[in-house]
């Protein structure tokens, strides 16, 4: 029988830990007695995050890497994991990219697809390697709200989204009996430096230390799917249900990300 995931972690691995809700899990998890490893492209803003977490008691392993590099990806989790056992890792290294309203170009496509695709692919496998031997661990995956259906402005990244939400919702079912727990997270608008370049309206924007006490308490509950704010996520919803017939006159109408 699948064990269920500790309610406390004690080790916990995080990915884009440098600044939005990567660096406030971080924060939200900081504490005597916790073991934090985070990794981030930003050496700079990586050091001032594990600074405030050092201050909060925690003990802070950190490392500058791109989450591309799958090799370095799996040296990295296999060393954090041989020095303390992980509890938890969190894939929630991810980009975004503006199209100024004349669409993606295929380079922008191309990073988008290598960060928030393959960046969870090779943060998740070998985390599943290394709970696989004592049949223990809780693993969640950051996509989004926008990840429920295709929006114009953005189609790499809502596709991309998109992915990783299917693959952890089958991960979930496929590893439960080995005692792995899989939890996706599915934020909204977050007060981030990616959604600060917004020049449209975004609704219930969120601050990132409010979106990770959610996703912590949702964590500690083993929720299959960590979805918020609740009305954003009842008209993703919707309109994941609606016939794209009727939902793409509107919104071809949502301007695009700049």
């Amino acid at each position: 029988m699948a064990r269920t995931p500790l309610a406390k972690p004690r080790h916990i691995l995080i990915t884009g830990a440098s600044s939005g809700i990567g660096a406030s899990l971080a924060q939200a998890y900081a504490a005597p007695g916790i073991r934090l490893s985070l990794g981030g492209r930003d050496e700079k803003r990586l050091a001032a995050v594990a600074e405030l977490c050092l201050a909060a008691g925690a003990e802070v392993s950190q490392a500058q890497l791109d989450v591309r590099d799958a090799e370095a990806m799996a040296r990295w989790i296999e060393h954090e994991d041989s020095a303390v056992p992980l509890d938890l890792v969190i894939a929630n290294a991810g980009i975004s990219a503006g199209t100024g309203g004349s669409g993606e170009t295929p380079e922008q496509a191309r990073r988008i697809f290598a960060v928030n695709c393959d960046g969870v692919v090779n943060t998740v496998l070998p985390a599943i390697d290394v709970m696989r031997r004592r049949r223990r661990g809780q693993i969640a995956i950051v996509s989004s709200l926008a990840g429920f259906r295709g929006f114009p402005g953005a189609p790499a990244y809502c596709a991309s989204k998109g992915m990783v939400k299917l693959w952890g919702e089958a991960l979930r079912g496929e590893l439960a009996k080995e005692g792995i727990a899989v939890n996706v997270i599915c934020p909204g608008y977050i007060d981030t430096p990616m959604t600060r370049r917004n020049r449209f309206p975004m609704p219930f924007l969120m601050s990132a230390e409010r979106a990770a006490i959610i996703c912590k308490r949702g964590l500690a509950r083993n929720r299959a799917r960590i979805a918020f704010p609740l009305p954003t996520y009842f008209a993703v919803w919707l309109l994941a249900l609606l016939p794209p017939g009727l939902t793409d006159p509107l919104l071809r109408r949502l301007p695009s990300k700049d």
